[in-house]
């Protein structure tokens, strides 16, 4: 269901646009940007590197942003744009080549790879332009400011989305960037950062997203749920009615967020959405975490939060608030590493570290902005490799009690085929990650499991967990398939979550052991 919104805005931002001359200039100059690398899940599936390695090219218009990707030797070449001045309708053509897909009237980042598109020298502004990734990966944007970007009146530019992706999208970090409205959609504006049609693995940091109806989506509808695998961190949302973000299934990671004036209601997890949220701080708001203006419920893992004069609904239909005393009604683990600061100082270290033209400062998990360049703490258990010895005793997937379950599956695969004892079959994920699990009908010892690949695909798996399907708890977690130890437990259920790959996984047998 959607609401209308009625904006209490802080500031307008202005709307005039302005024509500029623009340039490309070919540098062997380093570009500032992805200075401390990418941070949550975008360091998953193979991690996120954009343009690294590649050519930097100089733009001022987005007519030379789409030359630069247009220029390139394939649509996969390593590239580095960095950008200075004002991109706008007028100055933003579409350019024709075999390395790109572009269009008129917003930056088109579609069917490529490998590109990182920074801010630098006196600042990048995408004035009523959106930035649209379609059909990519491995995308950096950095340090740059899109504003006023419309669907309806004029002009219009990317369905009203500041950032949208869509479509098979892949390994996304947007960082240090500030997306922005002037109103709500009645006022002609859509969503700040959306994700739709299976996208994945996308981290937005330290950026600010403010005076909009709507700050972002993960899912169009509630049958899109193959998106997910998302951290949002050290961002400011402000003067925003909702969606902050709108999950509709899938995983977010949401932690030291600064929300202020949060109007309507903040992060809404549905359609099965699986949300962790830490160390944030809501601040003069209503409704900031919960299921609403659906039936198809949500959940969320919270701890650490502030809840500043946050207001809560009551419960009644559509509207489930979290509140007013938040309490945790599931687990989420998370594969990466990152460091928390304290809730109490999130407004601080976000409002001199989050948005563009912040010097790309970050926190180093103290509460202490500084320049680039952290190491971060582990928080979670150091990746176990697989083991090359090969398990004894007996194969408990076999026996008679043992069944199997997972996550979707390819046409033509069964859970069943990984334990069957036949290297013919297999199971394998509908996409590039998913999760089989063995399952008993009473709790069982296991300490090892062994995922054999089937012929052909050996070396596809690359980073994966071994959970406790009973509890969600992560036993171990590591990369590459094989023999796979950990302490000893008793379960009714173990499952191997394959959370990046190198191909198209096909897990043959998924063997356990006590011993």
């Amino acid at each position: 269901m959607r609401r209308s919104v009625a904006l209490r805005l802080s500031a307008a931002l202005a709307t005039g646009a302005l024509a500029a001359a623009g340039t490309v200039a070919l540098s062997t100059s380093q570009a500032s940007a992805a200075a401390t690398g990418a941070t949550g899940y975008a360091t998953q599936n193979g991690g996120t590197t954009g343009g690294a390695g590649g050519q930097t090219v100089r733009a001022t218009t987005g007519t030379a942003i789409h030359q630069a990707l247009c220029s390139r030797a394939s649509s996969s070449t390593p590239l580095t744009i960095q950008v200075e001045g004002t991109i706008n309708h007028g100055n933003t053509s579409k350019v024709s080549g075999s390395s790109c897909n572009t269009a008129a009237g917003v930056i088109e980042l579609k069917q490529i790879s490998n590109v990182t598109i920074v801010g630098v020298g006196n600042g990048a502004v995408f004035d009523q332009l959106g930035i649209h990734i379609r059909e990519s990966r491995n995308i950096i944007i950095q340090n740059v400011t899109v504003r006023n970007v419309k669907k309806s009146g004029s002009p219009t530019s990317n369905g009203g989305d500041a950032i949208g992706m869509e479509s098979d999208v892949r390994n996304v970090w947007v960082d240090h960037v500030t997306l922005e409205a002037s109103g709500g959609e009645s006022e002609g504006f859509d969503g700040l950062f959306d994700m739709k049609d299976n996208t994945q693995y996308v981290t937005l940091s330290y950026s600010i997203l403010r005076n909009s109806g709507r700050g972002g989506l993960i899912g169009s509808s509630e049958s899109d749920t193959s998106n997910g695998y998302v951290t949002f961190h050290h961002n400011l949302y402000e003067n925003i009615d909702s969606r902050a973000p709108l999950l509709r299934g899938g995983i977010a990671h949401i932690y030291n967020n600064h929300y202020k004036n949060l109007n309507e209601s903040g992060i809404n997890s549905r359609a099965g959405a699986r949300a962790k949220v830490d160390n944030n701080y809501f601040e003069d708001s209503k409704d900031v975490l919960g299921t609403f203006y659906t039936d198809a419920a949500g959940y969320w893992q919270v701890s650490g939060n502030i809840f500043d004069n946050v207001t809560w609904s009551g419960r009644s239909g559509d509207t489930n608030p979290a509140g007013p005393d938040p309490q945790s009604n599931t687990t989420v683990s998370i594969p990466y590493s990152y460091s928390l600061d304290g809730a109490s100082c999130v407004p601080n270290v976000v409002s001199q570290t989050a948005g563009a033209n912040k010097g790309l400062k970050v926190s180093d998990g103290s509460c202490t902005p500084q320049n680039p360049g952290p190491t971060p703490t582990p928080t979670d258990p150091t990746p176990t490799p697989t083991d090359p010895t090969p398990p004894s005793g007996t194969n408990l997937s076999l026996g008679s009690g043992a069944g199997a379950d997972g996550s979707s599956k390819a046409s033509g695969t069964s859970y069943g085929n990984v334990r069957d004892g036949n290297m013919s079959t297999y199971w394998s994920p509908s996409g590039s990650t998913g999760s089989v699990s063995v399952k008993w009908g009473s709790a069982t010892s296991v300490s090892k499991i062994n995922i054999r690949e089937a012929s052909g695909s050996a070396g596809a798996i690359g980073s994966w967990r071994v959970l406790n399907g009973d509890t969600g708890a992560v036993l171990t977690s590591g990369s590459g398939a094989g023999v796979i130890s950990f302490p000893k437990t008793s379960l009714k259920k173990v499952t191997f979550e394959i959370t990046g790959s190198n191909g198209t996984p096909r897990v043959a047998e998924f063997e356990t052991y006590a011993q």
